[in-house]
Formats: C-alpha cells, structure tokens, sequence
C-alpha cells in the first residue's frame, strides 16, 4: 500500500535529452532528477530498462535480467579512460527530437566495443593502474552468474548465427547439450566477456542514477512485463518453465482481446508460461527477477495484472487475437510466495482492461494500488472507475500512460459533445486542457498521481510513446533540454503544493 501523498513523472532515460542520438545514464539524467525535485516530484516512473526488442520495444527484451546497453552513457567511458573525449565529439549528427534505434545502436555498439577493448588490455596488463575496477567486474560477473551466464552466451551465439531466435541454432545449442555449451564458452570468451563489460556499466552507472535520485528525495519506480520474448535466453535457458513442444516452438502465444486500443485484440506472440513448474520451484525464476528490478528501482509496476488471475491464451500462429480463450493463472499461490520474498509487497498492480472480480479480490487481498487513467474517465456512468469521484487512496493515477494518446493529442480527437462531458467535471478554467487534467488529476484522493512528461508539456499526438497495436513508430519520443526549465517545474510545484503532494 502507498499511504504517502505525492506525485511524479513518467519518462523513459531514452527520452532523456543528451548528445549520442538517445537519453542515457549521463548528465541529462542528473538534470531531470534536480527537476523533479525543483518541481516537488517524488516519483520517477520509467518503463522496462532491458533491451529493446522487435519494434524497439522494450516489452519485448531478449533478456528479463539484462539492461539496456543503449542506455549506457558514453562520456563516463570517456571518463574512465576507455574512449577518447575528441573523437566522441565528432559523432554523427542524430535527430534530437527521435531515436532513431538503427542508427543508435550501431554507433554506441561500437564505442562500447572500442571502450572494452581498452579496459580489456588494461585488466591483462602487469602494469594496471586501477585494480579496484578488475575486482569490482570479477565480482559483479560472480554475483550475477545466475542469469548473466546464459544472457553473455546467448547473446554470443545471436552474433554468431545472425539471429536471436535460438531455436534455428544448431540442435545441440537448441537443446543446450552441455558438453557444446561449454565448447562455445571457450571458443566465444572474449564475446562473453564483453557483454560482461556492458552490464557491468549498466548496472555501474544506473547505481549512481539511483543513489542521486534518493539524494534528491526521488523514489523510482520500474516496470516488469509480465510475459518475456520467445527471443530471449530466459526462454532459451529454462525451456521447461515455459509452454513449448518438442520442437521448442510455444504451443500457445499472450496476448488480449479485443479492448479499447484494438477491435481484433492484441496478438504479442509471448510464450506463455508452465505455471505449474513454476510453482514446483516456488517461483525461484520469478522471484529472482524482481529481485533484480527492485536492485534498479524501489517500487515495481507489474504490467498486465489480470494475467496472474486470467490469460488470454491464443493459439500459435493467429492472425490475430481473437480466437484466444481464457485460462486460470497462479492467483494467490504465486503472491504468497511474493509476500514471503518481499513482506513490504512493493509492487503497483496495471489492472487496465477488461477487468473481473477475481482480478479486484487479488489485488486488493495483497493491498496492491491499481491503476486509474484520466483519458478513460468520461465516457460511460457516474460509476466509472476511471473517474476521480470513484478513485481510493491506494491507487496511483495517470492522466494518460506510454500507451495513451499525450491529452492534448486525445483533447483533439474528441466531438463537441464529448468535450462538454470533460468540462463538465474538470471545469472551463483559462487554462490548457493538459493543465487543467494535471490539476483535476492531483486533486483527487488518490495518494499516488503520475504524469507523462508529454502531458506537462502539452504535447501533441505526434510526441506520444506507443500506439498499441502498430509496430512502427513507437518508443523513439525524446524530450529536449529546454523541457526542464524553472517555469514548468514552478508550475507544477505550485500544483503538487495545492493539492497537497509536495
């Protein structure tokens, strides 16, 4: 349960401003942390920090343990004496108002391979300076074995057949024969250990962020997908955890039904897992990588709650997700184990959709704060959960999610009629429309509001994070410098203020 009274933004570290054609851990994370708190924020909510996978996503990792080395801030390298400061000041010119992943990723790619390489020569060398830093990598590749093994192999063998789907690996590799694990251990080492190194980073630079953050009074908050990609070493390590056939293709693939977003469902093709082997090992793989979300932020979002109570379970090989059907997740056997985990329980239920009793009495037997969305508001009753009349303490409130339309993006698509509807509860002030739902929004009961940075900024639709249901276009939104400036973080303090937030 949240019973502390405050608000916070939703922003990705990728939208963060900063000079290599992505955010990053450097300096642009430093600056919005100082905002957040110049604007009395105490929360920054960010989605999954693994990988991107297919679409850039970063729903779609190829790893549940691993970071996103994209995010890894360059001129810390810089600083470390693994790349040279002039030639990172001739990068090429990226837009600073999009990711542009391709791009993005070739070029840090090969700065983290230049800066390895170095650190690499100098950890072999008699005559290294520094050899708190090969004892502090020892120790972070011992301490994080249990996941970090299968990850640097599997990413070794992705480079090494060109593709990330493992089950078009030779058989032996497929099937993870042991005696061909360890011959393609020794035969890629120097590729293992450079994705190491990257983690390494990550979770070196991503420590500082968090630790400045708590600094500043800022709580974090992170986001764990509830389903993994088939494309993944976590699939590929633990094939019996997860509903596959002989040939290790999924016999069944995740997704929704049709909702709000799409009339044919959602079809996100995840395998589906054997909860039943899960529960035989008490949830171990589970409760490790909470473990592992809660080591980089304080509180988790659980995305797509109901899927522990009910899944939507479609057959491989839909077109869509239609033809799906329902079938009972682990419920309250999977959040006991949680609980005996985590007895602080720091989780925020998604339970967005089509959501029934049974995922309402799961949630609420664990005291998990559940979601309530703005934009949803104003259609349907006066019963609308969605609506702030209808809101409890323990829940945390958006105006809109990475999901959603920015509000001066949805503002635009509504009728005449529609907008009436809005205004009659949110009042007709002289003021934008993304202002006055900030400030209706902080206004309500609800202990825990949180805004996209899109929304502060009164952006339109053409700055919004995903579109669901579409593969292209989505999670490149960058925000630049002068987004976090003394007028919008005064601004928004006078309104965490009012409403009692700050």
């Amino acid at each position: 349960m949240l019973t502390q009274r405050a608000s916070g933004i939703l922003l990705h570290p990728s939208s963060l401003p900063g000079p290599f054609g992505s955010g990053d851990f450097g300096a642009g994370a430093f600056r919005f942390i100082d905002w957040l708190h110049e604007a009395g924020q105490r929360y920054w909510q960010v989605l999954p920090l693994g990988e991107v996978g297919p679409g850039n996503s970063p729903y779609m990792s190829h790893s549940a343990f691993a970071g996103n080395v994209l995010l890894i801030d360059l001129a810390d390298l810089a600083e470390m004496g693994w790349l040279n400061h002039e030639e990172l000041k001739s990068t090429p010119i990226f837009d600073e108002g999009r990711v542009e992943y391709g791009k993005v990723g070739e070029f840090r790619l090969q700065k983290l391979r230049q800066a390895f390489t170095v650190f690499s020569a100098e950890k072999k060398s008699i005559f290294f300076k520094n050899s708190k830093l090969k004892d502090e990598f020892n120790a972070f590749s011992e301490r994080e074995c249990a996941w970090l093994d299968d990850y640097v192999l599997f990413m070794a063998l992705a480079k090494t057949y060109q593709t990330y789907n493992w089950n078009n690996w030779p058989e032996k590799l497929a099937s993870r024969d042991k005696l061909e694990l360890d011959k393609a251990s020794t035969k890629l080492s120097n590729e293992l250990n450079f994705w190491r190194f990257c983690q390494w980073q990550f979770d070196r630079q991503w420590q500082k962020v968090k630790q400045y953050a708590h600094q500043k009074g800022v709580t974090l908050i992170g986001d764990v997908p509830i389903f993994v990609a088939y494309e993944s070493a976590d699939v590929w390590a633990h094939q019996a955890l997860f509903d596959l056939d002989d040939t290790g293709k999924a016999n069944a693939v995740a997704g929704v039904p049709p909702d709000y977003f799409s009339a044919t469902g959602q079809l996100w093709g995840n395998p589906h897992y054997r909860w039943d082997r899960h529960a035989e090992q008490g949830y171990a793989w589970w409760l490790a990588r909470l473990r592992q979300t809660l080591r980089h932020t304080d509180l988790l979002r659980i995305d797509h709650f109901r899927g522990f109570s009910e899944y939507w379970e479609i057959p491989a090989g839909a077109e869509n997700a239609i033809s799906g059907k329902w079938q009972l997740g682990p419920r309250e056997h999977f959040f006991e184990a949680v609980k005996a985990a985590f007895p602080s329980m720091p989780i925020l239920a998604e339970d967005l959709g089509i959501i029934t009793d049974d995922v309402i009495a799961l949630r609420d037997k664990f005291d998990l704060p559940g979601m309530r969305i703005l934009q949803f508001a104003f259609g349907g009753g006066d019963d609308n959960p969605h609506l702030p009349m209808n809101y409890v303490a323990n829940s945390v409130v958006y105006t809109g999610t990475h999901d959603n339309d920015t509000t001066a993006g949805w503002w635009q698509t509504l009728s005449p009629e529609e907008r009436m509807r809005v205004e009659s509860f949110i009042g007709t002030q002289p003021q934008d429309i993304h202002l006055r739902m900030i400030n209706y929004l902080m206004q309500s009961v609800a202990n825990t509001a949180i805004v996209p940075m899109q929304d502060v900024l009164g952006l339109p639709s053409i700055h919004r994070m995903n579109t669901p249901g579409t593969s292209e276009g989505n999670w490149k939104w960058r925000c630049s410098a002068s987004s976090f400036n003394a007028q919008t973080a005064a601004l928004l303090l006078k309104m965490t203020k009012d409403a009692g937030r700050a």
